[in-house]
């Protein structure tokens, strides 16, 4: 689906809902120095067995690898569901332009 892109947290939330996309920590909170992901410590995960009972998700796309790691560690077992790993849109991801992100990312609207 082409949309331009959201301007502000309402079109932000419209253009997620019109597409049917949920967001959503993996973790609910950690230790961690800045924003440094290497520092996490101590991680208490965000536990998405009762969305997903009650809903019908059926795809799972995590935000870069530290993501992945955590929800594979752990959620995996518990949702049945393999995340798909997206490249990072943290700007420590410098390898990553603008437009890479974009083509990477448009796989949410064409699983």
């Amino acid at each position: 689906t082409e949309s331009k892109v959201p301007e502000n947290i309402s079109e932000k939330r419209e253009l997620l809902l019109k597409n049917r996309i949920a967001l959503w920590d993996v973790i609910s909170s950690c230790e961690i120095t800045g924003s440094s992901d290497s520092s996490i410590k101590n991680v208490i995960p965000n536990d998405l067995s009762e969305i997903l009972k009650n809903s019908k998700i059926k795809r799972i796309y995590v935000n870069g690898k530290t993501s992945e790691k955590y929800y594979n560690k752990y959620m995996r077992e518990r949702t049945g569901i393999n995340a798909v790993c997206l490249p990072s849109t943290s700007p420590a991801n410098a390898k990553w332009t603008l437009e890479k992100l974009q083509e990477e990312w448009k796989r949410i609207f064409i699983d």
